[in-house]
């Protein structure tokens, strides 16, 4: 049977690789020149169960508000024309209620665990090199209040399986030597030493490259416009170079997944949320990170990837802009400067903004549509590194018939 994968993001090469795997002709779809040059270019690369909380929580409102004159906030608020912002933004805040926050972070959870176990599978019958480390990631908190406090509220990811400690800054320094000199600037931090990182968008060239081998084709610069049905399928889509039939179709296209789902009578409750990222090369600094983490007062992520670090920060509201200017990036270069001074080349540093294709409780769009053989998986938002793997390998599963390995509620549209 012939498969069509909409999307070369991450999303759609681990949905390719499913579906090779499971003897589909697969031919994979996208407007780019490469896999992965949209959302997956440039994203934090933390492989992160032990970060799973839902972005919609009782806090999230204040942040998004005081964003509207404080500059630092993590998450920023900017107004906006289009209707569909101002519908998803309401469903976001209807999301951030404590015990709604808590049922999406149980979700999110337990979705990255699965996928973690798919990923190491997926490496381990493959072998594709993505800059992967191992050894842990550190969440670094500045005060005993706030290391307090998230050691609390990380029960509800222990509780779901997740291995979460709770170190002192000698603890830190020992988890990451290059640290040491830094120590003294937090009380401590939460590590989780299954948590991984590596270079997404080097794993899903890669693995592109891998599937060509195994016989999936790939179709760049070609933009899908439209759906052709007859009844109840879908037939072929349309796109800029002509028609491309399939028995079986792929809905991967991340934030612009809404505009196609449209035409099959769907209101996909996926918008943009604008990230900020810098790389810089490591050029013979000699105390780069070994390993990821996240400066929780910041809210920057970062990662080390063989010859370079980066570093990503801020979820902005803002629509389908990419455009970013010096200022965007000034918090997220002070904290890593301040963290590992001598960990890169800074001044060298390139820089790059996305859009993160986010559902409003922060889990994925997975399952059939109303056409019998066209399928979501889509809206994995920021961690779509993370969960990608195993959305896959559930969508996969969907479309074979069988029943996934987890539970997915919250996650499937009604067709």
């Amino acid at each position: 049977m012939k498969a069509l994968v909409l999307g070369a993001g991450i999303a759609g090469i681990t949905t390719a690789y499913e579906l090779n795997r499971d003897g589909f002709e697969v031919t994979v779809i996208d407007r780019e020149a490469e896999p992965a040059s949209f959302t997956s270019y440039s994203n934090a690369g933390l492989f992160a169960p032990g970060h799973a909380y839902a972005w919609s929580s009782p806090a999230a409102p204040g942040i998004l508000l005081r964003s509207l004159w404080k500059g630092d906030q993590a998450l920023r608020f900017k107004f906006s024309t289009d209707p569909r912002f101002w519908r998803w933004m309401w469903r976001f805040w209807g999301e951030c209620t404590a015990e709604r926050a808590a049922l999406n972070t149980k979700r999110k959870v337990r979705l990255c665990n699965y996928s973690l176990s798919v990923f190491h599978e997926t490496v381990a019958r493959t072998g594709v090199a993505y800059d992967g480390r191992k050894g842990g990631l550190l969440y670094l908190y500045r005060s005993e209040a706030a290391l307090k406090a998230a050691s609390a509220k990380s029960r509800i990811l222990s509780d779901n399986g997740c291995r979460i400690e709770t170190l002192d800054r000698d603890g830190v320094a020992k988890a990451d030597p290059a640290l040491e000199p830094v120590k003294t600037q937090f009380a401590g931090a939460l590590y989780a030493p299954d948590d991984e990182s590596g270079d997404c968008r080097l794993f899903a060239r890669n693995m592109g490259t891998w599937l060509q081998g195994q016989g999936v084709k790939f179709s760049f610069n070609t933009t899908v416009t439209g759906f052709e049905k007859t009844g109840d399928r879908v037939a072929a889509v349309r796109t800029g170079k002509g028609r491309m039939e399939a028995d079986v179709f792929v809905l991967c296209l991340g934030v612009y997944s809404p505009h196609l789902a449209k035409e099959l009578g769907h209101e996909l409750p996926i918008y943009p949320v604008k990230g900020y990222a810098i790389t810089a090369p490591v050029a013979g600094r000699n105390n780069p990170p070994a390993i990821g983490g996240v400066d929780e007062e910041t809210l920057v992520a970062y990662a080390p990837y063989g010859d370079r670090v980066r570093a990503t920060a801020t979820a902005e509201f803002s629509g389908y802009k990419r455009e970013f200017k010096p200022s965007d990036f000034s918090t997220m270069l002070s904290t890593m400067k301040a963290l590992f001074p001598d960990g890169a080349d800074w001044s060298k540093a390139s820089y790059w903004s996305g859009l993160r294709p986010m559902t409003p409780e922060g889990t994925p769009i997975l399952g059939p549509s109303k056409m019998k053989n066209l399928w979501f998986n889509t809206g994995q938002g920021h961690m779509g590194w993370t969960m990608s793997h195993g959305a896959s390998r559930i969508t996969a599963d969907l479309i074979a018939g069988k029943a996934p390995e987890i539970p997915l509620e919250g996650m499937v549209i009604a067709a």
